[in-house]
Parts: C-alpha cells; sequence; structure tokens
C-alpha cells in the first residue's frame, strides 16, 4: 500500500487506515482464543464443568463422541448440553444488541463520537477477559463463566458498529475493498500468532507452573485481556474522530428508537437494495457466527481433537483465512462484493455438508473440510462490510452499520437456536453442523435473489 491513499474523492494518511486496521489485530484474541478455538471449546464446554462421576466415564479418553456407539453415552450427553445451554446463553447476549446497537449507530452518528464508543466498549472488553480468571473448573463456575464471554461478544459487537462504520471514513471508492479486507485479514493475521503463544507455552507446560483449577485456561484469558489493551493503542492514538453529522436528528436514547422507526420506514422506501440486503446479510451472517462459536466445539467434542490439536487447527485455519481475506480484497475491488459474498457461501455450505457426511472418517476430514471453510469464511465477512459501504447513504453510515449489527442480531437465534434443536432432536453434537448449514443456506438464497450489484454511494460533504 502506497504512503497514502488518493481519489479524487479524498487523501487519507496510510497510518491512519493501518491503525483503523489493527483494531481487528487487537480484538482478535477475543474471538480466535476465547470464544472459537480456546477458551470456549476446550475449557468452558469441557468435563471440567460435568458433574465428577460423568466426567469419570471418559478417564482413559477412549470415548469419541462423533462416533455412533459413544454419542448416546452419558459422557457426550453431557457435553452436549454444555454445548446447547452455551447456545441459548449466547443469544441472550444477542437480544441486548438487537435492542440497542441501532440506537448508538444513530447517536454516533450524530454526536460524532464513533470513535469514542470504540474506545470505550475495547476496554470493557479487556476487562471483561481479565474476569474470566476467575472462572475455576467446577460446574458452579459454568454460568459465570458463560455469561462473561457473553457481555464480552455485546460490548463487542457494540464497537464493532462504529469501528465498521468508520470503515467509510478510512477508504475511498477504488480502496474500500482492499482496506476492509487488510482489517479482517490482519485480524487472522493476529489470531495466528496469538495461538501460536498459546501452543508454545502449553508445549512448555507452562515453564512447571501449577496449571490445576484451569489456571492455564485463566491466565490466557487475562493474556488476551493485554493484548487486547496493548494492540489498541494505535487506533487510540491515530485515527481521528469522525466529525459529527449535523442533518442527522440529535434526540434523548428513548426517542431514537421513534428516529429509528421513521428510518427504517424510509429505507424501505427510498432504498429497498439496502433494506433486503440488510435482512439477507442478517442471515449468512448468523450462520457465520455460528461457524465460530461452534467451529472449536465440534473439533474438542465431536472429532476427539486433543487441546494441541485443536489450537494447531486454529492456526491453520486462521493462516488460510487471513491470506484468503486479503486476496478476496483485491478481488472484491475488481469484480465487487457481491459476488465473492456468493461465491464464498457456496463454498462454506459444500465444506460443512463435507464434514458432516464424512465424519466417522475421522479427524482428516474435519482438516481438510475445514481448511476450505475457513479459505471462504473470511471473504465473506470482509466483503459484507464493503458491501454496505456502497450500498449506505454518506450521512447514514453508523446508523445504518447500528442496523447491520442489529438485523444480524434480530436473526441470532438462528444458528444457535439450531444448533441446540439439532443435538436436542438427535442426541449428538455433530448434527449441530446441519442447523447451521441450513442457515447459511437460507442467507445465499436470498442474497443472491434480492441483492442485485450495487454502486456505491457517494460519501457526504463534511
Amino acid at each position: 500500500m502506497s504512503a497514502t491513499i488518493t481519489t479524487e474523492e479524498a487523501t487519507i494518511p496510510k497510518r491512519t487506515v493501518r491503525s483503523w486496521a489493527f483494531w481487528d489485530w487487537a480484538t482478535q484474541p477475543f474471538n480466535s482464543v476465547i470464544l472459537t478455538f480456546v477458551w470456549v471449546s476446550l475449557y468452558l464446554v469441557s468435563d471440567a464443568f460435568l458433574a465428577p462421576e460423568i466426567a469419570a466415564q471418559n478417564a482413559d479418553g477412549t470415548i469419541t463422541c462423533s462416533q455412533s456407539a459413544d454419542a448416546s453415552t452419558a459422557y457426550c450427553t453431557g457435553l452436549a448440553d454444555l454445548s446447547a445451554t452455551y447456545g441459548w446463553i449466547t443469544f441472550a447476549a444477542g437480544i441486548i444488541v438487537l435492542l440497542i446497537a441501532p440506537i448508538l449507530g444513530q447517536q454516533a452518528d450524530a454526536r460524532g463520537n464513533k470513535k469514542k464508543w470504540v474506545v470505550g466498549c475495547t476496554a470493557a472488553l479487556a476487562l471483561i477477559q481479565f474476569a474470566m480468571f476467575f472462572v475455576e473448573a467446577d460446574p458452579r463456575y459454568f454460568w459465570f463463566g458463560a455469561i462473561a464471554v457473553a457481555v464480552g461478544s455485546v460490548v463487542s459487537e457494540i464497537a464493532g458498529v462504529s469501528y465498521n462504520a468508520m470503515l467509510f471514513d478510512v477508504s475511498t471508492k477504488k480502496t474500500v475493498g482492499r482496506v476492509s479486507g487488510l482489517g479482517w485479514g490482519l485480524g487472522y493475521i493476529g489470531g495466528i500468532i496469538a495461538l501460536l503463544l498459546v501452543v508454545i507455552v502449553t508445549e512448555l507446560e507452562w515453564f512447571g507452573m501449577d496449571t490445576s483449577n484451569g489456571m492455564a485456561y485463566r491466565l490466557i484469558a487475562v493474556g488476551a485481556g493485554l493484548w487486547t489493551i496493548v494492540f489498541s493503542l494505535p487506533f487510540f492514538f491515530w485515527v481521528p474522530e469522525t466529525a459529527a453529522r449535523t442533518e442527522r436528528p440529535r434526540v434523548g436514547f428513548f426517542q431514537s428508537y421513534a428516529v429509528l422507526v421513521n428510518d427504517l420506514r424510509g429505507l424501505f422506501r427510498q432504498d429497498r437494495q439496502t433494506f433486503w440486503y440488510l435482512i439477507a446479510s442478517a442471515i449468512y451472517r448468523d450462520g457465520l457466527a455460528g461457524i465460530f462459536a461452534f467451529g472449536g466445539i465440534l473439533a474438542a467434542v465431536s472429532f476427539g481433537f486433543s487441546a494441541t490439536e485443536v489450537m494447531i487447527f486454529g492456526v491453520a485455519l486462521n493462516l488460510v483465512a487471513g491470506v484468503a481475506t486479503i486476496l478476496a480484497g483485491r478481488l472484491d475491488d475488481r469484480f465487487g462484493p457481491r459476488a465473492i459474498i456468493i461465491w464464498s457461501l457456496v463454498i462454506l455450505i459444500a465444506s460443512a455438508l463435507f464434514i458432516f457426511f464424512l465424519r466417522e472418517e475421522g479427524k482428516v476430514i474435519f482438516w481438510i473440510g475445514g481448511l476450505v471453510l475457513s479459505a471462504a469464511v473470511g471473504p465473506a465477512q470482509a466483503a459484507s462490510r464493503s458491501l454496505l459501504t456502497h450500498l449506505t447513504p454518506g450521512n447514514m453510515q453508523g446508523e445504518v452499520f447500528g442496523l447491520y449489527a442489529t438485523t444480524g442480531r434480530v436473526m441470532s437465534f438462528l444458528s444457535p437456536w439450531l444448533w441446540s434443536s439439532f443435538i436436542l432432536w438427535f442426541g449428538a453434537t455433530h448434527f449441530g453442523i446441519l442447523g447451521i448449514t441450513i442457515v447459511l443456506v437460507i442467507g445465499l438464497v436470498l442474497m443472491a435473489w434480492l441483492v442485485k450489484k450495487p454502486v456505491r454511494q457517494a460519501p457526504a460533504q463534511m
């Protein structure tokens, strides 16, 4: 990337662009280490939180919950119940975002304080990760741990509303795809390094430290919090606050809901393309969220991956996803984000079905399917953010990105509900794959049917 990004629209300093993109790096350990590959999948939904007599059934490590013969044991059923309960708690967190995300985005537009929301919520995310240190390896602490993760997801999502809305201010018509891809790509690379650090200290047996009572995972959460603080500093220092949008009404919090309703009506009447995109993307993005929320659980519970194997798997997936996302950012600028999204969803669906139907062939199937899947997840995410900047009116970035987060949370019951329901109906964790696949299929159909190739909206005059 050159020293500055220059077009007829704007001249944006290189340091500003990279500092904005580095926020993805700063918050990635929460997503990759806490949510997906380590803390939740290896600790929170592990036998550490089962009753001792049930956990003892697999003391020799011979039970494999992906095999039909083992799936109905009390041990596998107990793990499936933990996975399902965690899914319902994350759904409850989504309701909170549903209620407040568009209002906060609207207020940030009107008051010009997007950066303040990002910084405040990032600080809160770090504190929540520090609080996870107190989640001991005991069934009594399961709810505390699950709620801490859910609250972390809420503040991370709220920060993401304003952060994503700022993409409009740090990119131009010609560079939005690569800037969005740079952010996601740096996030994945940050995830790789964070996971590698966890692998190294694990293989070195924590330098002889006593890691009983879940101490290793509790320290990992503290490390993730420190990472978040340190690497969010470039955003704090070098990304400028956005200007207030004077054409947006400055009203109180509860009055904002009336403004929101009017804006939704206006969006439906005047910009139906954006309206339908919010609905379609809400569904498929919930499928993407389900992959992140439950992918590590599948590896550990259904395919019998050891802790080290899950982390190495996470490193490989982040590497593939990071490279694919950065490359896809350039394809986005050439072919458009809509094409990237549709092809990514096709690949995701095929990979998920490959894993489900060939699951009894063992870990190699999960490795192959997971690597292909990871090459599509990142591009779909980055292109989704990019496409919204093409569709969003220049004076409504914060609010529309708030709606983007909110509509995703409106549908956030789909993946957790179908994940938990398929596990309940069929009695094994791996059937949750089908629930997530259904969500992706619905999103793909709506995206291909309702959303046409966009022309990017011009930014508002400052």
